[in-house]
């Protein structure tokens, strides 16, 4: 079975891992980028460089979207040159990015009035390495009929696809993810300067308490990193930063008491303020090192 074309906006720090991947796999892929150098990778990876979102999405079954901010998701896709202006039904987007729930909503709505194309919010969890492996987390959102058509691309980029329900559903989950992100980076912190004030070997503890109710992916993937103060970023501060804001927008919207919530928010905002927001999101332990 031919496998459908791509056309891919956003090809960043998760974006351009999973363009590398689908190449390997034999999909023909179209990329957009406003960074020129992001562009030059697309290329050298195999893919075919389009000269804005709108030409990225002609001719593809599929477009993906893997952008920043609801503004630049907003912008791609009915912006100037965007891809909402020659998407037509039976077309789908995947947008992969992290946005607030009600603007996933909106803009799906605006596409399919426009013009009838679908629109699946399909934000991941799992990082750069698992993007450019294919082990990707995919909280999917959108019509049953239309999540199954895309799944075969989905599988090739996920180790587990869940459809929560309609569009705006897959970021839902997405929210409950990056709140117990960002507490558990909060929660992290606390517990190497504790360990180091204790005059343990903290880099032994991930090991120690492995297999224990104390143990996760986060205290075994981002604990030793921030003991090493390895910040090369695998995801910016500036990220996790305004995923948390949504989060907190989210929780007000659906008054939801998040206390835990609201005292990472005020960490990673103080790590911004301090100039930090292009570190990875291990650096909220640099808080406490200014002891």
């Amino acid at each position: 079975m031919a496998k459908p074309g791509i056309g891919y906006v956003g090809v960043g720090l998760m974006g351009l891992p999973m363009l590398k991947r689908l190449v390997s796999l034999g999909y023909a892929v179209t990329a957009y980028d406003i960074a020129a150098g992001q562009m030059a990778a697309a290329r050298a990876a195999g893919a075919q460089a389009a000269g804005s979102p709108a030409d990225a999405a002609r001719g593809a079954d599929l477009l993906l979207l893997n952008l920043p901010t609801v503004a630049a998701v907003e912008s791609a896709v009915f912006g100037e040159n965007g891809a909402g202006a020659v998407l037509k039904a039976p077309q789908l987007v995947v947008d992969f990015s992290t946005i607030p729930p009600a603007k996933a909503r909106e803009l799906g709505g605006r596409l399919r009035a426009a013009g009838g194309a679908g629109w699946i919010d399909a934000p991941v969890s799992g990082g750069p390495p698992a993007s450019g492996d294919g082990t990707l987390t995919v909280m999917a959102g959108g019509e049953a009929a239309e999540i199954e058509r895309a799944l075969p691309l989905l599988k090739d980029v996920s180790a587990r696809c869940t459809r929560l329900g309609p569009v705006g559903s897959g970021l839902a989950a997405k929210m409950i993810n990056q709140l117990v992100v960002g507490i558990g980076h909060a929660m992290l912190a606390e517990a190497i300067v504790l360990a180091e004030g204790a005059g343990l070997d903290a880099a032994q503890v991930p090991q120690a308490l492995a297999g224990g109710l104390a143990d996760s992916n986060l205290m075994q993937r981002f604990y030793p990193r921030m003991v090493k103060r390895e910040f090369a970023p695998q995801g910016y501060v500036r990220q996790l930063l305004k995923d948390l804001e949504m989060v907190h927008e989210f929780a007000a919207a659906t008054k939801s008491p998040t206390p835990m919530t609201a005292q990472a928010l005020s960490l990673f905002r103080m790590l911004a303020h301090l100039g930090y927001t292009e570190l990875d999101t291990t650096a909220l332990i640099k808080l406490y090192d200014a002891r």
